[in-house]
């Protein structure tokens, strides 16, 4: 990564890094630039972002599942950091939790949503959901 101060946060501007089930819209993106001033936005690479993903749900315990997860984020985050976490509930506590205890700072996207329900002809009833991303809001204990 980049120059880092004494207590290991960048001087070089703050990234988000993202534990999130899909991409980031364009509003999204213009929204971390402007709002939480990042000036680098890091995914995971393919084979995390498909543990992040598609975390099984018949384990009873995920804290080792999310190993190579949290091994990412040590390398990609620095103190001060922000770190969009969205999922899977029990993994987003236990990285919330994670992101707390090594001074990143959790964040969610709050969102506007929006149903449709269109009739089938098969007597059943097809929802479409639409997300508009309206703030980014901190998780708090």
């Amino acid at each position: 990564m980049g120059a880092v101060d004494g207590n290991g946060a960048s001087i070089e501007g703050k990234s988000l890094i993202l534990l999130f089930n899909h991409r980031l819209t364009r509003k999204q993106e213009e929204a971390a630039l402007q709002t939480l001033n990042v000036t680098r936005i890091a995914e995971p690479p393919a084979d995390l972002a498909l543990i992040w993903r598609e975390v099984p749900p018949e384990l009873k315990e995920i804290h080792g599942y999310l190993e190579p997860i949290r091994r990412w984020l040590r390398s990609e985050a620095r103190l001060g950091d922000y770190v969009l976490i969205q999922g899977d509930f029990g993994a987003t506590y236990l990285m919330v939790t994670y992101a707390i205890e090594n001074g990143y700072i959790p964040i969610y996207s709050t969102t506007y949503r929006m149903a449709v329900e269109e009739d089938e002809r098969d007597d059943s009833i097809k929802v479409t959901h639409n997300f508009q991303h309206r703030i980014f809001r901190k998780y708090a204990r």
